[in-house]
């Protein structure tokens, strides 16, 4: 009765970046026995908004090297804009989840909804993953410290992403609410007359950035 207790693997998922103007939209889920997860906590694990990016660097490390298994898969601008034109973004993100969800193979998934509800949420990755074990919640990543884990996976993984970018463009956070990156957009697309390959076309800001220049 106890080895199969000890053999439970209970994985996280969470995502980074769905509300930015640009970059990918990554997910991010980690596997780990049952009896592993008080360590996570230990660690200091948290919900990634919540730390810094050095202490998220440096964690992010720590839980690589602790969890049985992760996986990270990145959505690109291209497929986003394809799912926000049929109004499938939350769809697209739990097909994600789901894949992640697969890879990793555990006993029992936590994972944070993007969907207004979460129950519903839950049942499609269930669906999609063909894995019956799914907890869908809100705000699961300061909820559960294994989505917390994910988090900082996702995060991370994230910001190198844009990091990368920064090194030939001067582009903020990414975030719409970020001058410089709204700035970044639109002097681009006077320049080119085109928007860059990792600018999603279907945000709204991005849409008024273009309509403007059309009128």
């Amino acid at each position: 009765m106890c080895s199969k207790i000890e053999s439970v693997q209970i994985c996280g998922v969470d995502d980074a970046g769905r509300g930015s103007m640009l970059g990918p939209l990554v997910i991010a889920g980690i596997s780990l026995n049952k009896t592993n997860i008080r360590k996570l906590s230990l660690m200091g694990v948290k919900d990634s908004k919540q730390l810094t990016p050095k202490s998220r660097e440096e964690l992010y490390k720590k839980i690589i090297t602790l969890v049985d298994d992760y996986y990270v898969a990145k959505i690109s601008p291209k497929s986003i804009d394809v799912s926000v034109k049929k109004h499938g973004l939350n769809h697209l993100e739990a097909k994600y989840m789901a894949k992640v969800i697969v890879k990793l193979n555990p006993d029992t998934s936590y994972v944070d909804s993007c969907d207004v509800n979460p129950q519903r949420f839950g049942k499609e990755i269930a669906k999609l993953s063909n894995n019956k074990n799914i907890r869908s919640y809100h705000h699961a990543d300061s909820r559960f410290v294994v989505v917390s884990a994910a988090s900082i996976i996702a995060k991370v993984t994230r910001d190198r992403a844009i990091d990368k970018l920064r090194k030939n463009h001067d582009l903020g956070s990414g975030y719409p609410s970020d001058s410089k990156t709204i700035n970044f957009v639109k002097s681009y697309y006077d320049a080119h007359h085109i928007l860059p390959i990792f600018v999603r076309k279907s945000w709204k800001p991005t849409q008024k950035i273009l309509n403007k220049k059309s009128i």
